[in-house]
């Protein structure tokens, strides 16, 4: 198994490499562009290109940072994480929301209801 991570991680650091040299490749191009008669555009892909490079050994870097740090314990569920959470908010006195929509389509009025607690929960969440 370690020499899979091992043969894994050789091969992430060389399209990393490839990467890098292939995004260096197009910025010197783009340079040659520029001092042929190029714009400002070709200036800033000379710019930009090598940064594009970079990304993928950032994003492997930034990966192995996150699964080295520790992970927060999973809450154990049972009656007392149950017990524990609060009540769910009630609705504020407000403006009056039609119930009556919809009350033929049963399905249509528990989404309506849905709704109404949502806009009811953001609207304490804005104040």
């Amino acid at each position: 198994m370690k020499g899979g991570v091992l043969a894994r991680r050789a091969g992430i650091i060389a399209l990393c490499a490839v990467c890098l040299v292939a995004c260096v490749g197009l910025a010197w191009w783009q340079w040659q562009r520029f001092e042929n008669g190029g714009t400002w555009q070709n200036l800033g892909y000379v710019l930009q290109w090598p940064l594009f490079g970079l990304f993928p050994a950032f994003m492997f870097w930034r990966l192995r940072k996150l699964r080295t740090q520790p992970r927060e314990p999973e809450p154990e569920p049972g009656p007392a994480r149950a017990e524990s959470q609060p009540p769910p908010p009630r609705a504020p006195a407000g403006p009056a929301v039609r119930q009556d929509v919809g009350d033929d389509d049963p399905e249509l009025a528990a989404y309506n209801r849905m709704l109404a607690q949502l806009n009811a929960l953001d609207q304490q969440e804005t104040r």
